[in-house]
């Protein structure tokens, strides 16, 4: 089942539109929740855009993705806007989606590209109690900031022209600095789109399904 949507948080003048997923009769399922951050080049109101890359790909390329068990979450950015600065109301935005599909509260995950992967270390900073997994791509963030024990598998291409590799060897060493839990896989010779590879010839998709938050 795919359905687009509006939401409209409370903290911005702005609404959101959204793509969310959830495999056919599971309605009352208490299903793990993805969270995708697109990058800029998908910002607007189309909302063909939603599905050129990540996570939305991934499961619209091949509609037997669509049986997995889990809940997919991708709102689209204002044009104009980054993800980081509206934490709060994407925040809003996945707790009234969470609630409203009855989503486990405890296996709700984030990851994004590009903007999205620095939208995504945005949230882990805004929130680093709340998601039970993240996974940020080609993304960076404020090292200083960050202090989360979420498991976080970020990616990033070495040759990387757009977002330097060394954005997201900050994040992952500040994390880890502070005791958390942050791994970096790093493709030799790969330039920005180091989501492709990610996405579709890892097991990162499964991961973040089966990762469960831990008090």
């Amino acid at each position: 089942m795919k359905q687009f949507l509006h939401f409209q948080p409370k903290t911005t003048t702005f609404s959101l539109p959204y793509l969310m997923t959830r495999p056919d009769g599971s309605v009352g399922e208490a299903l793990p929740m993805i969270v995708f951050l697109h990058g800029a080049g998908e910002r607007g109101d189309d909302r063909s855009r939603l599905a050129v890359h990540g996570i939305p790909r991934y499961f619209d390329k091949n509609e037997t993705h669509m049986d997995q068990r889990v809940i997919t979450l991708s709102p689209q950015c204002p044009e104009g806007e980054i993800w980081s600065n509206f934490p709060a109301a994407i925040m809003e935005l996945i707790l009234d989606v969470a609630t409203r599909e009855g989503a486990d509260m405890n296996r709700i995950s984030i990851t994004g590209i590009s903007m999205g992967g620095f939208g995504t270390w945005s949230l882990l900073a805004a929130y680093p109690h709340f998601f039970s997994a993240a996974a940020p791509i080609c993304g960076g963030g404020v090292s200083w900031c960050i202090n989360t024990k979420t498991p976080i598998r970020a990616f990033h291409g070495d040759a990387d022209q757009s977002v330097p590799l060394v954005y997201s060897q900050l994040m992952v060493d500040a994390v880890n600095a502070r005791g958390g839990h942050a791994e970096l896989t790093i493709y030799p010779g790969c330039q920005h789109d180091s989501w492709t590879r990610t996405y579709e010839q890892t097991d990162l998709i499964p991961w973040l399904a089966a990762s469960v938050r831990h008090a």
